[in-house]
């Protein structure tokens, strides 16, 4: 196990070792080559693998030798393990603070990467794992003048609000406020015919506080910049407003008896709209990540717990996996369990954007942060703390909202040469103005606007606002999205594929026909309902009602039940579920396999059976007979088929027959087809790819009039698929960007291969995690519904990049050329973020499309 970044021991005197953890390890010839790659490392003086530990222990020169050692690794074909801190940024004021602030972090040895987001004021390290700690990442925060501090695991999202104190609250806006007015109303006066001015020294003792006690933040800030050999924002106000401040200095010493035009109003108001500006930008970066904060407050403080008899309030963190937690009516949901007594509703409408409550009953699944409707419920805890579904949630909103969009990387470009080129015009603009015709003091006025306009804060909130703001209305809605390249690139999708099983349908298949091969008759033979034309047909419940289960066909449930038991597939629940309905005791099969893409085998009763496809019945040659005309019935009606075979002999003696089939039909989910309208209305093509037979898949595409139905498609091979849905084109102007919507295991290649995976929540964790969308109720109108969120927020953050962009362009030409005023210019600043920040805000009146409605879906 990797530990700390500090020497662990004394190891030659000039140098000291290090531990990185090794991935993908499996043999001692594997642990040669990890040593061997190490050992070539410039500074690597002794390299030793421990294939037990998976560790690497090496004696080096310096830490910096840590990227080379890693590279080294990844050439050799294994992998630094890699973790992520986060950390809360203070102190932060603009895009080239976060500038400063990353390439800090990037320089401490062990960081892979960093990520900082100046609305969220948090970064998101990546480390190798043992290599660094958070002290290290805040201590090289700190050097670069900045405070950083771990993100706690437990911590509820922080509201800026609380803990504010006078420097920050709005008292720091009102007094530097009150102290300014006197000094910019001999501007505003002279509008309704009044002249006044105070008096040269009342001006000078209005202006001084303000300049030095509340502008002394940008004092602080600008030096820190100044020592790190950066600029900021902070730089630029405070050598702006100490210039006014200095020019009106040196007017009142050379005519200290007359009343000479001071410029004591332009730094004081300046410095107060700044300071305005920037606690208007805060509370609307609070508004932007309040989606968080009601996430969190969903978490109950307590939990009545059931145990030995009684009910315990207890705090909610002493809540352990398998306690019995008891949920009055009213109450909200502690913790993620499983309904063992009771009946009631649930609205789960913060947690999946679904309004109307969900019925819960036992055996039903409870997610905690919920609220329980009319009646009191007992259910037993499957997962608490970080586990839970509502802390997964928090976990990846806040992991999409700390992340950068691609479209950032262009700011940060622009960033990190901004301040310097400012620097640069504002001295132009001086020596433009003063060396030509003497006029020192406009040039001095004007380079102290150029200084005060040009503000990078709105470039470096431009993005993250709107990320932050778009991730934030979208888990309201049950759209949760992972990180920011997804939401960036969901807009540009025009080929969208589905998955069939539990993504357009409702995934709860039941077995609906039987045909059993008649005993006596050998392959091919079917029983005596097929040849009359009829079905087996098994009901889902067994509500009584004699369904024409004959014997031969009882004997066909029963092996396949064997076959299918423990298993977690939909399909073999089906049958589980027909099996226990109709009181057939089910025993497991010996010698159980999976068979990938095909099905399943095992034996029963001492007979080598298996259960699968098309795929798996031609393969083994088992020839279907007059059954065949059956199957092909059953998947023109929709249905899933499934062959019984029994196995002979081994090897080129194999033999095979069929022993019977069995059907399966899952009902369409009520909003699919509209979903794919909706999709096909706004000019995305659609595709279905499904391991299914192509019977079942071609009734399924046609109901839901879906463009293409790739069908028989092994899991392995639908990767491969949407690669060739990408190489196709979406629009015939080159290749397409396709989405890939599914929610099961064998949907996690295709997920992660397509250019936006999205993952309905109601599948599996392993699809989620490939996903860089999760749509959090099992609704298909939810992907044309992310998609517009993508199209909406990206277009947010084309309008706020532009209006930054264009506000710098323009404004400080025009300062340089004497257009603007100091004070009118640091209004102009001011407002720049603010709008800025205001503009991403808009994204919250964002809603999802109305759902369709049953009459309109069956119409």
């Amino acid at each position: 196990m990797a530990t700390s970044t500090y020497p662990l021991s004394p190891a030659p005197a000039d140098s000291a070792e290090w531990r990185l953890p090794i991935e993908g390890m499996t043999c001692a010839s594997c642990v040669r080559r990890v040593e061997t790659a190490l050992g070539k490392v410039p500074g690597v003086r002794a390299a030793s693998v421990n294939l037990a530990t998976e560790q690497a222990t090496l004696q080096a020169d310096s830490p910096e030798v840590l990227p080379a050692a890693a590279a080294a690794v990844a050439a050799a074909g294994y992998a630094i393990a890699h973790a992520t801190i986060a950390l809360d940024i203070a102190d932060m004021t603009c895009a080239s603070c976060v500038g400063r602030v990353e390439k800090a972090l990037r320089a401490v040895p062990g960081v892979v990467d960093a990520q900082v987001n100046l609305a969220s004021e948090r970064a998101e390290v990546t480390v190798m794992r043992g290599a660094v700690d958070a002290a290290a990442l805040a201590a090289a925060v700190a050097r670069a003048g900045y405070a950083a501090t771990p993100v706690r695991d437990d911590a509820a999202a922080p509201d800026a609000a609380a803990g504010a104190d006078f420097w920050s609250g709005p008292w720091a806006v009102a007094v530097p406020a009150l102290l300014s007015l006197p000094l910019l109303a001999p501007m505003v006066l002279p509008w309704y015919g009044l002249h006044w001015m105070l008096p040269a020294w009342v001006q000078w003792l209005l202006a001084t506080p303000v300049q030095f006690v509340f502008g002394w933040r940008f004092y602080r800030a600008g030096w820190k910049a100044v020592r790190a050999g950066a600029g900021n924002m902070d730089l630029l106000v405070a050598l702006g407003t100490s210039a006014a401040y200095g020019l009106s200095l040196w007017l009142m010493w050379r005519d200290p008896t007359g009343t000479p035009h001071l410029y004591f109003e332009s730094a004081a108001v300046v410095i107060t709209l700044v300071r305005l500006g920037k606690w208007l930008e805060s509370r609307a970066k609070r508004q932007t990540a309040a989606a968080i904060r009601a996430l969190a407050a969903l978490r109950p403080e307590t939990a009545t717990v059931r145990r030995g008899g009684a009910e315990t309030s207890v705090p909610l963190a002493d809540v352990r996996v398998g306690d019995e937690v008891v949920v009055r009516p009213g109450e909200r949901i502690p913790v993620d369990a499983v309904v063992v007594e009771g009946e009631s509703h649930a609205d789960e409408s913060m947690l999946t954007g679904e309004s109307l409550p969900v019925a819960k009953h036992p055996g039903e699944r409870l997610t905690g942060g919920a609220i329980n409707g009319e009646g009191r419920l007992v259910a037993r805890t499957v997962a608490v703390g970080t586990e839970t579904v509502l802390a997964r949630i928090i976990r990846m909103v806040e992991h999409a909202q700390a992340a950068k969009a691609p479209i950032q990387r262009l700011v940060d470009r622009v960033s990190a040469v901004f301040v310097p080129v400012v620097l640069a015009i504002a001295l132009a603009t001086l020596l433009g103005w003063g060396l030509p015709g003497g006029d020192w003091q406009a040039g001095w006025l004007n380079a102290v606007a150029v200084l005060v306009i040009a503000c990078p804060c709105a470039l470096g909130l431009a993005t993250p606002a709107a990320i932050i703001a778009g991730t934030g209305v979208g888990a309201r809605a049950g759209i949760l999205i992972k990180d920011a390249e997804a939401l960036e690139t969901a807009h540009r999708v025009n080929v969208v594929a589905f998955d069939k099983t539990g993504t357009l349908t409702q995934g709860r298949p039941r077995v609906v026909a039987l045909h059993a091969a008649r005993p006596g008759q050998g392959q091919g033979a079917a029983n005596r309902s097929e040849e009359a034309g009829g079905d087996t047909v098994v009901g889902a419940a067994n509500d009584g009602a004699d369904d024409g289960v004959d014997q031969a066909g009882r004997i066909l449930l029963t092996r396949l039940a064997a076959l299918q038991a423990g298993s977690e597939h939909p399909l073999a629940r089906a049958v589980v579920e027909a099996a226990v309905a109709h009181e057939i005791a089910v025993t497991p099969a010996r010698d159980i396999r999976a068979l990938p893409g095909r099905g399943i085998a095992g034996t029963v009763d001492g007979m080598a059976l298996q259960l699968g496809s098309e795929r798996l019945r031609a393969e083994l040659g088992a020839d279907p007979g007059r059954i065949a005309q059956t199957a092909e019935r059953l998947q023109r009606d929709g249905c899933t088929v499934s062959w019984l075979m029994a196995v002979d002999g081994s090897g080129e003696a194999r033999t095979a027959r069929v022993l019977g089939l069995v059907g399966f039909g899952d009902e369409l989910k009520p909003g699919a087809r509209a979903a794919v309208q909706r999709l096909r209305a706004a000019g995305v093509r659609t595709a279905m790819l499904t391991g299914d037979n192509r019977g079942a898949a071609r009734r399924v595409g046609e109901a839901l009039g879906i463009d293409e139905v790739v069908a028989e498609v092994l899991p392995q091979d639908k990767a491969a698929r949407v690669a060739a849905l990408r190489d196709a084109g979406g629009d015939g102007r080159g290749r397409a960007v396709v989405a890939m919507v599914g929610d099961g295991i064998n949907d996690a290649p295709a997920l992660a291969a397509a250019d936006v995976g999205i993952a309905m929540s109601t599948g599996t964790d392993v699809a989620m995690q490939a996903a860089g969308i999760t749509l959090m109720r099992g609704d298909p109108a939810l992907v044309a519904d992310a998609l517009a969120l993508s199209a909406r927020t990206v277009r947010k953050i084309r309008q706020n990049l532009f209006w930054a962009f264009v506000y710098n362009v323009v404004g400080i030409p025009l300062a340089a050329a004497g257009m603007l005023n100091p004070v009118v210019a640091g209004a102009a600043m001011a407002l720049s973020s603010v709008s800025v920040v205001g503009n991403a805000l808009l994204l919250r009146r964002w809603r999802p499309s109305p759902a369709a409605r049953p009459s309109e879906e069956n119409a």
